[in-house]
């Protein structure tokens, strides 16, 4: 009983505490993922897997709550405490990124994934990316140096391996966005313009030259050329997923009535837009946005109030890779960037990312919730 007690009590000061607007709408994201899951993957399951028709709906709800695991997990934690288990954890999924280049699982050309009979198919990068963020908020707000430029200089020494190990997958996707949110850190710790802009520059210039020059990543070329040019032939997923969202028109063609999903590899992961706009239509993916938005707006509403700067510049991060990603996502999707193999958060299929997305929801609702004073 008297454990059950401390229980209860320890439920109630977590419930009391938390940001309740945040905490919804969160759940809100997953439960729409979850739903868009069960009717974009029944068919895949059945006609390409011969299997269960929920079977990629069962394993999205599995990992689901595992991330509900973690939401609570990380968002019960003290300031403290939530530093140091996210230096470890840091630590842990740098070592497994570090790992895919000599026992990584390759797909498509590409070694993004390490399997491990505890962890099936793991990306390790999607769930380092919250600890990417705390740790160079860290770095940034730490008081112990006041030379903001030696700050900034270790921040970018963090990353660079990171950077290092994405690139060699290769990952441009992922690199790009770790270097956007690095940037918007920086950018928001009152970095000199000049020196924001030049650094800016020279990292455009280095993927430029990977881009042109380095064999391993021709394929990105590819991926430009078809962009630019629709004629190539080589922008077949494109093609489909913009076919989807004309297709579907303002209302969708109906649940079940979508074809992309079917003829588009990884279409639940990659393309969920387009799965989602060719079945309800472009008035859903609208909304989805105004959601997104809604939320990245709580997130920054509490940036007013809050006084320490770690926690300000976890925030910022952790709303600038949400937003980024999501902007990314899209972006492939309407045919505004090239393909990237980005996922959409909280809503995509994949149990990496639906982790990731969990761990960064609960930062955000442990670094939101009320402050007990004593």
């Amino acid at each position: 009983m008297y454990q059950i007690g401390l229980i209860n009590k320890f439920y109630y000061e977590w419930w009391k505490n938390i940001d309740k607007s945040i905490f919804f709408l969160i759940i809100i994201l997953f439960s729409l993922g979850l739903f868009f899951s069960l009717v974009s993957t029944s068919l895949i399951a059945s006609d390409k897997l011969n299997t269960n028709n929920y079977y990629f709906f069962l394993r999205h709800l599995f990992y689901t709550f595992i991330g509900i695991f973690f939401i609570i997990f990380f968002s019960a934690l003290n300031q403290k405490n939530l530093y140091r288990v996210s230096t470890v954890l840091f630590l842990i999924c740098f070592i497994f990124l570090a790992l895919v280049p000599i026992i990584g699982v390759e797909v498509k050309g590409s070694k993004r994934w390490v399997d491990f009979l505890f962890l099936p198919r793991f990306q390790p990068i999607e769930v380092l990316k919250p600890f990417i963020i705390i740790m160079v908020a860290s770095i940034l707000s730490s008081e112990k140096n006041s030379n903001v430029y030696y700050k900034y200089f270790l921040s970018f020494i963090l990353i660079t391996p990171i950077i290092f190990l994405l690139i060699t997958q290769p990952d441009v996707g992922q690199t790009f966005l770790v270097l956007l949110t690095w940037l918007s850190l920086i950018f928001i710790s009152g970095i000199n313009l000049i020196i924001f802009f030049l650094f800016f520059g020279l990292m455009l210039l280095l993927l430029l030259y990977l881009i042109f020059f380095v064999p391993k990543f021709s394929y990105i070329l590819v991926r430009f050329k078809s962009f630019f040019d629709p004629s190539s032939g080589n922008n077949y997923q494109s093609e489909k997923a913009s076919e989807a969202i004309i297709n579907g028109g303002f209302f969708g063609k109906g649940i079940g009535e979508g074809v992309l999903k079917n003829r588009v590899p990884e279409a639940h992961t990659d393309y969920i837009v387009s799965v989602i706009s060719e079945e309800f239509g472009v008035i859903v993916i609208i909304l989805l946005m105004i959601v997104f938005l809604f939320f990245i707006y709580q997130i920054f509403k509490r940036l007013y109030f809050e006084k320490n700067n770690k926690v300000k510049l976890i925030l910022v991060g952790s709303a600038s890779i949400i937003l980024f990603q999501a902007l990314i996502h899209l972006g492939v999707n309407i045919r505004l960037f090239p393909t990237t193999g980005m996922t959409l958060p909280f809503l995509s299929y994949g149990g990496s990312s639906i982790v990731g997305t969990a761990i960064l929801s609960g930062i955000i609702l442990n670094l939101t919730k009320r402050r007990i004073v004593y």
